[in-house]
């Protein structure tokens, strides 16, 4: 179902994300690109919060912050990139 999981902390509780998508491409940072996309490039991601046991945990979704996600979407950035 994921095509990664890893542990992290959310609020400062251990828990793990579950990623179910991710897509990057970098950027041309050409003056020519059809899109400011093309330019500048994108990542995005989907993904659950889970338990350290590996199931859903919606009562931990409702602690994130946005700080949180941004920081969590770097989390699975990095660790998919390498």
């Amino acid at each position: 179902m994921y095509i990664a999981e890893f542990e992290t902390k959310v609020a400062g509780i251990p828990c793990m994300i579950g990623v179910i998508r991710f897509d990057s491409e970098a950027g041309s940072y050409s003056h020519s690109a059809p899109s400011d996309v093309d330019y500048y490039g994108y990542t995005e991601s989907e993904w659950d919060l889970l338990d350290r046991r590996g199931r859903p945990a919606p009562w931990l979704d409702r602690k994130l912050t946005r700080e949180m996600v941004e920081r969590v979407e770097q989390e699975i950035k990095t660790h998919l990139e390498g």
